[in-house]
């Protein structure tokens, strides 16, 4: 797909900030930072037959979560709970759900009609509510090919757009248009990513569209995970950003990085941008198994950076990045997370209970260890480039 012509001048776009070894090398003390432990006994799945894991809020323009009489809506991730729960990506469809003010959830079933889909999965992405036609857009990450015999890694970023209507409680959203590209890897500062194999971790990223409205001018962004084209490591994950040409958010203008790990991490996921404090700041999540092993490594968990304006530069929150992490006796409790607007963070409930000796490489092991519903939520108190868990 060829790219239009910039209708921004180059002297706009963000100068490529770096996310370095020496920053993760200065992780140490993290109790301040540690997501408090999920108890395995308190786990209630809330579709016992579903598993569900990446959630994101549906949003207002400003980037709060948009509530119909303290009710929030949802898309999550799921699958049929199947024998190995790692088997879920080549399935996945984004689902609709919605949470009432106080803390029941809802099931509406999968967000998108069958066969609308341009690709064989459906995976992360984000959502906004227009209030004055009383529509949605979900902004959503297209993986592989329709039609394909063997699940691929190609990854597109598109949007859609339906008609929300609410009877008695029960959330529906019809009319979907269909799905447009939002915009395309410029093959230039960001790999294209058409890949057919992989393992999860190890892929380059193309994914995970967020949109922000940029308070100070009113112009809309979204941010994704890419991957460095230009880099020779094989861990060269990146944050991406694309700014809208107009408020129909239709047409965007595919910039530089804001945020570069070439050569220290291969997946910075599920990145988003909040405005807090006359402040950006720009979170995503990782896991230690995606750092370059000849390199210093963090914990699973909540990265971010802050900057005093949308295009950066950024620097590392806390100094090192780490915002808030998973126990160390409990590494893989949770994952995939999403901080709202009031730093509320969402994720899902992973493999609880075990540590690296403990994880087991069989999928019986794995389908009982398996949270796969939402993990209780915890709160980010942001002071500046500090950030910790409020206790």
């Amino acid at each position: 797909m060829s790219q239009p012509a910039p209708a921004f001048p180059a002297s706009e776009n963000p100068v490529t900030s770096h996310w370095t070894a020496d920053h993760v090398a200065a992780i140490d003390d993290w109790s301040a930072n540690t997501i408090p432990p999920i108890d395995r006994a308190q786990i209630k799945p809330i579709l016992p037959s579903v598993d569900l894991w990446d959630l994101w809020p549906l949003q207002d323009a400003d980037g709060s979560t948009t509530r119909f009489d303290g009710t929030s809506l949802w898309f999550v991730l799921c699958a049929p709970a199947l024998p190995d729960p790692e088997d879920r990506h080549a399935i996945v469809r984004i689902r609709l759900m919605s949470l009432s003010a106080d803390g029941v959830w809802a099931d509406h079933g999968h967000a998108l009609p069958d066969g609308l889909n341009p690709g064989s999965r459906e995976w992360a992405g984000s959502a906004l509510f227009h209030p004055e036609s009383g529509e949605v857009t979900l902004f959503y990450t297209v993986a592989g090919y329709k039609g394909e015999e063997k699940s691929s890694y190609a990854q597109r970023l598109f949007q859609t757009r339906g008609k929300l209507t609410i009877d008695a409680g029960t959330f529906a959203i019809t009319g979907w248009s269909e799905p447009q590209e939002s915009f395309a890897s410029d093959d230039h500062h960001y790999v294209l990513v058409n890949q057919r194999d992989g393992a999860p971790g190890f892929i380059k990223g193309f994914r995970d569209p967020a949109h922000f409205r940029d308070p100070a001018d009113g112009q809309t962004y979204i941010v994704f995970t890419g991957s460095i084209k230009a880099s020779t490591s094989a861990f060269n994950g990146c944050i991406g950003i694309a700014r809208a040409r107009d408020e129909s958010l239709t047409a965007w203008d595919i910039m530089p990085p804001l945020v570069s790990a070439d050569g220290l991490n291969n997946e910075q996921e599920r990145p988003l941008l909040i405005h807090h404090g006359g402040l950006y700041y720009l979170f995503w999540s990782t896991q230690r198994k995606v750092f370059a092993p000849d390199g210093p490594n963090g914990p699973n968990g909540v990265y971010g950076m802050v900057a005093d304006k949308v295009t950066g530069p950024y620097r590392p929150i806390n100094g090192t990045g780490l915002v808030a992490a998973n126990p160390e006796s409990d590494p893989f409790q949770a994952y995939s997370w999403w901080v709202e607007q009031d730093l509320t963070v969402w994720g899902f409930i992973d493999y609880p209970g075990c540590t690296a000796q403990t994880k087991q490489d069989d999928p019986a092991w794995r389908r009982a260890t398996f949270g796969g519903t939402p993990a209780p939520t915890f709160r980010l108190v942001l002071d500046g480039d500090n950030a910790k868990v409020s206790a």
